[in-house]
């Protein structure tokens, strides 16, 4: 019988996979190769979310998303992350499994978890969304990064094109209502790379139909996903870069962020090093290493921004430093 439910909650709960058609959605297919690519990270996306929805523990979860090729692991535990909010949201069942996801098994993949639960708020009405505290204080910033990719990816039309963004946006903390904007632009820029089919140079004209305060946090989305997903050589890595400009450094901490998510992981790739060697002139490696090395030993969030905002300029900081070059 709980087999049989939780094969049957799967089914219900689990969006279909053609969602994730470029053709259906409307995305920028640059050559078949990317293609395939973006449409496989969101099949192990829903594969991940399907599993954490079936699983009858987090450590039944962990075996069936370990099974996945490193390359999209990742995707899987973000996706993972999205069937835990949506639980966890739902009005009978317990709310605790992104807690004990993130305290067992999704220890490692805690950013890319983050990112998944942001998926979760923007398909749950608002009464049902995370405490916030329940979150570490620094890193809950990346589920309004998710939130934003989930609205840019399946609202294009609004989030792009319109451009529109959500006025009075209270969580994580209302003292920041402006500042969540700023991350939820960050998630937006992620979609880009999807939305334009990892085609550089349609990414940046579409980035420059922005109001020019919203480019920054756009490149640091677009920087996480270049060197995350990948799917781009190191000439049009090296074109990104110069087309950035002046916005090479939130760049850089989007690759550097991504490059210490599969450091940490352990799902490095060869692309996502010569991604960070391109963007920001240094080892996956050792970016990964420079956002631990400023990361606050103590969150203390300030008047105007929180301390997440802080962490990330200390990163390009340090990464234009030791490694890339400011324009």
């Amino acid at each position: 019988m709980g087999n049989g439910w939780r094969t049957l909650r799967r089914r219900v709960l689990t969006p279909d996979v053609s969602e994730t058609s470029l053709e259906k959605r409307g995305f920028h297919r640059k050559s078949p190769a990317a293609q395939e690519r973006l449409e496989t990270i969101g099949e192990k996306f829903l594969l991940g979310y399907a599993h954490a929805v079936e699983a009858r523990s987090a450590e039944q979860a962990e075996e069936w998303l370990e099974r996945i090729p490193p390359q999209y692991r990742g995707f899987a535990y973000e996706g993972a992350g999205m069937g835990y909010g949506v639980l966890d949201g739902l009005p009978f069942g317990k709310s605790t499994n992104i807690a004990e996801f993130l305290a067992g098994p999704g220890e490692k993949h805690d950013y890319i978890i983050y990112v998944g639960v942001g998926w979760a708020m923007a398909r749950l009405p608002r009464f049902a969304w995370p405490k916030a505290s329940a979150f570490d204080p620094l890193l809950r910033w990346l589920v309004l990064d998710g939130y934003g990719f989930h609205q840019a990816y399946f609202k294009t039309g609004k989030y792009i094109r319109q451009q529109h963004q959500d006025r009075n946006f209270s969580w994580p903390d209302r003292r920041y209502d402006g500042y969540a904007l700023r991350a939820i632009d960050q998630g937006i820029g992620r979609a880009l790379w999807f939305i334009c089919g990892t085609d550089v140079a349609l990414v940046t004209k579409t980035i420059e139909e922005f109001p020019e305060s919203r480019h920054g946090d756009l490149y640091a989305g677009v920087g996480l996903a270049s060197t995350y997903a990948c799917g781009v050589t190191a000439d049009e890595l090296a074109e990104l870069v110069d087309r950035a400009g002046i916005h090479h450094g939130p760049l850089a901490q989007g690759s550097a962020f991504a490059a210490e998510c599969r450091v940490r992981s352990g799902l490095m790739i060869p692309e996502t090093e010569m991604a960070a060697q391109a963007i920001c002139g240094l080892s996956a490696e050792r970016a990964a290493a420079i956002t631990q090395e400023v990361r606050p030993a103590v969150v203390v969030d300030g008047d105007d921004v929180p301390a997440f905002e802080h962490w990330r300029q200390r990163i390009a900081e340090e990464v234009l430093t030791h490694g890339g070059k400011k324009k």
